[in-house]
């Protein structure tokens, strides 16, 4: 039926031109177009192929969940075999994001990727991948890996038939292009750039230029106002600091708006809710000038972000340590992730998810070990003030009183047919990429640009038969940096925010922009690993991430004192699961799942008495009035949980965005009352805030009277009740129904409607555990609980399906299973034998090179 509606939506546009691409007709063509793809949706029962390299077959059966298990001799053999097998079922994707992180998807889509492949060669991505590939020892074990693989990419091209085609290139005209071992290193530093790309040296430029330097610093504070940290502190409990955030100072005298289009150059950032007309109640707030992939909060506490947690067996029903993995990242069909399992006889057995176009598993279990990760959001990227010879077209920088020449690297944009689209010419100085900003040029250094540690700490992990043995096995990786969390069987559990962290001069805070003129302003070197934050068999017998602050900045700790980063994401998803973890001392696996859905939410609960308090001394004296006494009795009936049938939820949210909107109007740029603000301070900050009854953030300059934080509640949860029932009807007509608000989007690739899944009711909302943003395109993205006895267990699922044809079942087949919240047994068998004939799907010979 899916196959027969998607063709049915193509042959609907086959005059229609894809961007640049021909007309769809010749795709419908029944022998060699989609025709023949949707008969080859589904995989065979047996079949064979040759691999050049392979020094002896492989073999390799999808069990009943469609997971290839992959038997080889060789460690380079089973790369070689995954390389193919995933090839074989993603080929589209991988090209998509390789060519994202070299910068030219102009070859396959034509010109309007020309943006996006310019932001991508301006931050200087596909030369770091040229540099650190010349860097590799090509004798080394990650070259043999990144070349195996590659054979096994080129094999599959080189073999497939019209029928294997996939749809996507039939639909635009083009052929797939052969693989590179460079290619691994372009998907990395996509990686790097979705998950360590941050401005947070603009963002706080742009604040003081609106409120001064003073509250620019509260507002984007070097640590976290909320204190929940990865590494346990005395305090188990989510803490506020006692800091007061200062008033807001003067504008700048020459405008207060210069610098916002920095921000906007390069970046993935939007900006926040604007002045005026009051927002639509249900719109997600977009992320702002503050927070970008890395941070996700800027008061919407948005959805990418990740949770892991490990429980030790003494807390554990079983006796045995148990792991849970929920990275959190953009929803796509096909997904992000492809699950493997790769058996080599003493040597390796491993099975997880590995990102299609990188070889090996990046999140999983062996017999021994199991490990996930969390992205730590370091600042691992500063910005320098460079002194030129020429403001518009420079030849030279400064340094120490020394000109230095440019290095100069032309980029040429080409299009489908090799035509050139644009050429430019980028800048470097010896820290890296040089590009306008603050007025002048400024050069840029970042970590991701430095790698070439994370292939080998990722091949060397699965190796691993404890959890100190995996520690040392990744104590070389570098970027992009993560919360790694591993347990093990004999019950010990670990955590280590790992990856490389600048060391800077004087104050050591990488949020301000330098001065690029001496060389005293770069970096000293690197933070050394026994100073990463980091915990091993806590007393409290867990441990949590989820994005938060790593080290209490008030506990003792080796990391104390160390800038690791500034402005983080709330810790309301920690202060919950932690909540959760502390009450259970005989957790199950079952636990584990269910958790990773919880509906609960810290933020909820924590703000929530503040309206109905402050609208209580309201009403108390005579203020209130009728929408006010409503609007806090419909919001006291909430339960505070996010299902899909509560109807309260979106009250509280709209609740939430207009006490953003008046809490922050002074962040609207005095020149433009009617533009959007230039930040969206977390909502820790808020929380910080309320702290402050009187504080001159609660007043409204446009008003002659002095507000105060109980006039800001009252008023903010009373225009909620107005516009949520003006948009969705009264409160109990159905319309304020949670599962009609949020919903899951999986947008395909080239946001093809009848290729997505859009519209999804889900359970939860921002900052649970499980979060649901309005926009609904990120999210958990694979879960896995893993307990470790004697022998190993694991149930995982992600949203979606191995296959990348949009017409095969096997496509978005896993989708019911996520939105419910339940997992999958996953299989491991020992060898081939160990699958029952009743639980293979298919199965692939794979032999050498005739």
């Amino acid at each position: 039926m899916i196959a027969v509606l998607v063709l049915s939506a193509c042959i609907a546009i086959g005059s229609i031109r894809f961007g640049p691409a021909p007309p769809l007709g010749p795709a419908l063509d029944p022998v060699h177009g989609i025709w023949a793809v949707a008969r080859s949706a589904e995989l065979p029962r047996t079949a064979a192929g040759h691999i050049p390299g392979l020094s002896a077959r492989v073999d390799v059966r999808y069990d009943g969940r469609n997971v290839p298990h992959i038997f080889a001799t060789s460690e380079a053999d089973a790369y070689r075999a995954l390389g193919y097998v995933v090839a074989r079922d993603r080929l589209f994707q991988i090209e998509v994001q390789v060519r994202a992180g070299a910068g030219t998807l102009t070859e396959l889509v034509g010109a309007p990727a020309l943006s996006e492949d310019r932001d991508t060669r301006r931050l200087g991505m596909p030369r770091a991948a040229e540099r650190m590939l010349a860097a590799l020892d090509t004798t080394s074990a990650d070259a043999i890996e990144m070349r195996a693989y590659a054979d096994g990419v080129n094999a599959w091209i080189d073999q497939m038939g019209p029928a294997d085609l996939p749809i996507e290139y039939q639909l635009l005209g083009r052929r797939p292009r052969r693989w590179a071992p460079i290619d691994a290193l372009h998907l990395l530093n996509r990686m790097s750039r979705t998950l360590s790309y941050d401005r947070v040296e603009s963002a706080r430029e742009v604040v003081a230029r609106v409120v001064g330097d003073s509250a620019a610093r509260a507002l984007l504070p070097l640590h976290s106002p909320l204190q929940q940290p990865i590494v346990p502190s005395a305090s188990a409990v989510l803490r506020l600091r006692t800091d007061r955030l200062p008033p807001p100072g003067p504008p700048d005298a020459d405008g207060s708006t210069m610098g916002v289009a920095a921000l906007r150059d390069g970046s993935s950032r939007a900006f926040g809710a604007t002045g005026g007309a009051p927002p639509d109640p249900t719109a997600d707030p977009a992320p702002d000038a503050t927070h970008g992939a890395t941070h996700p909060g800027a008061g919407v506490e948005a959805t990418l972000g990740s949770n892991n947690w490990a429980v030790s067996p003494r807390r554990t029903q079983a006796g045995y340590a148990l792991l849970a993995g929920d990275p959190h990242l953009e929803m796509t069909l096909p997904s992000l992730w492809y699950e493997v399992h790769l058996v080599v006889p003493g040597q390796l057995d491993v099975a997880g998810v590995t990102i299609p176009g990188g070889p090996g598993v990046i999140l999983g279990f062996t017999r021994d070990v199991a490990w996930t990760f969390t992205n730590t959001g370091s600042d691992v990227m500063d910005y320098y003030a460079e002194t030129v010879d020429d403001r518009r077209d420079p030849t030279q920088y400064r340094l120490d009183g020394v000109w230095h020449p440019l290095e100069r690297r032309l980029e040429t944009y080409r299009g489908p047919a090799g035509e050139i689209l644009a050429r430019e010419v980028v800048l470097y100085t010896h820290r890296g990429p040089l590009r306008p900003g603050g007025g002048g040029w400024q050069s840029m250094r970042w970590t991701a640009l430095e790698g070439g540690g994370a292939f080998g700490a990722l091949r060397a992990a699965p190796h691993a038969h404890s959890t100190a043995e995996w520690l040392r096995a990744t104590a070389g990786y570098d970027v992009p940096a993560q919360n790694m969390l591993v347990a093990d069987r004999s019950g010990s559990i670990a955590i280590r925010s790992t990856g490389r962290y600048p060391l800077r001069p004087g104050d050591g805070r990488g949020d301000v922009v330098r001065d690029g003129s001496t060389s005293a302003s770069d970096w000293t070197g690197a933070l050394s690993l026994d100073r990463y934050p980091a915990a091993i068999d806590p007393p409290q017998g867990y441990l949590a991430s989820n994005n938060q602050e790593p080290v209490d900045p008030d506990a003792p700790s080796a990391a104390r004192g160390v800038y690791l980063g500034a402005d983080w994401p709330s810790p309301w998803r920690a202060a919950h699961i932690n909540a959760l973890l502390r009450a259970d001392s005989l957790v199950t696996p079952d636990d584990m799942r269910r958790w990773q859905t919880d509906p609960g939410s810290a933020r909820a609960d924590y703000f929530v008495p503040y309206f109905l308090n402050a609208l209580r001394r309201a009403d108390s004296g005579g203020h209130a009035g009728p929408r006010g006494r409503d609007a806090a009795r419909l919001l006291g009936e909430w339960d505070r949980r996010y299902t899909r049938e509560n109807d309260r939820a979106v009250l509280f949210e709209a609740a939430m965005r207009a006490l953003r909107n008046r809490a922050w109007i002074r962040l609207i740029p005095p020149r433009q009352p009617h533009g959007p603000r230039v930040a969206t301070p977390s909502d820790a900050v808020l929380a910080e805030l309320l702290a402050d009854p009187k504080s001159l953030w609660w007043d409204d300059p446009r008003t002659p009277a002095i507000e105060t934080r109980d006039d800001g509640l009252t008023a903010s949860l009373t225009v909620a009740l107005d516009s949520v029932t003006a948009r969705y009807g009264p409160p109990d007509g159905g319309g304020w129904e949670w599962a009609r608000i949020r919903h899951a989007n999986f947008n395909h690739l080239l946001y093809m409607r009848p290729f997505s899944r859009l519209g999804l009711p889900v359970q939860g909302g921002i900052e649970t555990l499980s979060p649901s943003s309005g926009g609904g395109t990120e999210g958990p993205s694979w879960r896995m609980v893993v307990q470790l006895g004697p022998e190993v267990h694991a149930w995982a699922t992600y949203p979606g399906g191995q296959s990348g044809n949009p017409v095969s079942t096997r496509y978005a087949d896993r989708l019911p299973q996520w939105l419910a919240g339940t997992l999958d047994s996953v299989r491991m068998p020992h060898a081939v034998s160990g699958l029952a004939p009743s639980d293979i799907r298919a199965t692939l010979t794979l032999d050498p090179a005739r």
